[in-house]
């Protein structure tokens, strides 16, 4: 028996914020990040249409990028004191992400870190708060996902937090809010949907409900991503779509280790002046990871079928995995992401030389590829590595070299 789970109610399309008017409830927490929330305008208008609806709100503000555990810990209190019946969690992935893991903390206190990273092993929620979640960026989805990324900076290490009971109540999918994303994000969050999509539709865990969402979104992404990279409003708006379409494909058909490595490799160099943002990170691995995984014919056909719905070309299976895999790459020199970690700027931006020196990653790479194996995200790929595999691939991401094994 499989398990396909979607938020209770989504509103989509312009103006769909307004859909808080009609929340029943007495009071409501708005969980948001930096500053873009309120400087153009959504933060006042989300708590005006809550207040609207007769409740009394809170705001818990300044939610970082790639949020810790210390900041999820801080949430979960001023839940506590607060008490509310409705989380509201607006902006990125990262303080959506953190309100989810506030949330459980929320509802047992008792709870520890080490608790929600248990992959589908939280209890009922629900029992003092439904969750509201408002996405202003067009990549992690998780606004209808069962997922949320927690970073542990005393390890350096992002541990997703995996649980159907995170699935938000409500999505709302407004595109004007997606419409005020910089350009870089535009790019990285871009990439995180495509590679979400693709790792959705060759995991183990595809199934007939989630290949179909998959596929429409990868289409959708062909057509939209370097026009809204490009400042096209119109095409801004149609990402949007794609990638809550893409969310909801591997919410339930799970993903693979393109993401595994991205978790894993995310902070593991933060002491060397940067992050290696998590949609660049994907950008930069999923050609390698496709290489890799089409070793495996099941997965190599299914590769094909990516390639063949975007009428990429090819006459075989292996010329249509190499389509796909120079589609991908060629994605990034458009979006002006570099195609490995050595060549990863501070600014995420391509360099000759990047921010992890070379002595750095090989001398830390046996435990990143060691976490990455154990990464939620790795059991429902379609090829599993062993740790010397994950090195050798791990070493292609550092490298650009060529997957041949």
């Amino acid at each position: 028996m499989a398990r396909f789970t979607l938020p209770r109610d989504l509103y989509h399309g312009k103006g769909a914020l307004e859909a808080l008017k009609d929340f029943e409830g007495k009071k409501a927490i708005v969980c948001v990040g930096g500053g873009s929330m309120k400087k153009f305008g959504f933060l006042d208008k989300a708590v005006s249409y809550l207040k609207e609806a007769g409740m009394e709100v809170e705001i818990f503000e300044g939610i970082e990028s790639d949020p810790s555990v210390e900041t999820v810990m801080r949430g979960a209190e001023a839940m506590q004191k607060f008490q509310p019946d409705w989380i509201v969690a607006i902006g990125g992935g990262s303080p959506i992400d953190a309100a989810k893991a506030m949330w459980i903390k929320y509802e047992y206190p008792e709870t520890t870190f080490e608790d929600m990273c248990k992959v589908f092993g939280l209890p009922k929620l629900r029992r003092k708060a439904k969750f509201c979640a408002i996405s202003s960026t067009s990549g992690t989805a998780t606004e209808v996902t069962a997922f949320s990324i927690i970073t542990d900076y005393d390890k350096g290490i992002k541990y997703p937090i995996a649980d159907f009971e995170i699935t938000p109540d409500v999505a709302i999918v407004d595109p004007e809010l997606a419409e005020t994303m910089p350009q870089k994000l535009v790019a990285h969050t871009g990439m995180d949907a495509l590679t979400h999509a693709i790792e959705a539709y060759v995991s183990t865990a595809n199934c007939d409900y989630t290949d179909p969402l998959a596929l429409h979104a990868i289409k959708m992404i062909n057509e939209n991503l370097v026009g809204s990279y490009n400042g096209d409003m119109d095409k801004r708006d149609k990402m949007h779509n794609a990638q809550c379409l893409a969310g909801m494909a591997f919410s339930n058909a799970l993903l693979g280790i393109v993401h595994s490595m991205a978790h894993k490799t995310g902070a593991a160099f933060a002491d060397y002046g940067a992050h290696i943002i998590h949609g660049a990170a994907n950008a930069m691995y999923l050609p390698k990871v496709i290489a890799f995984n089409a070793k495996d014919e099941t997965a190599a056909a299914r590769y094909a079928e990516i390639a063949d719905f975007i009428k990429l070309g090819g006459n075989s299976v292996e010329e249509k995995v190499d389509l796909l895999i120079k589609y991908v790459r060629a994605l990034n020199d458009e979006l002006k992401i570099p195609h490995c970690i050595k060549n990863y700027g501070p600014d995420s931006y391509p360099t000759e030389n990047g921010f992890v020196p070379e002595n750095v990653f090989l001398e830390r790479l046996p435990k990143i590829a060691a976490n990455a194996i154990l990464d939620a995200c790795t059991g429902s790929n379609p090829r599993q590595p062993s740790q010397e595999e994950m090195e050798k691939l791990l070493k292609c991401c550092y490298y650009d070299t060529e997957v041949d094994f």
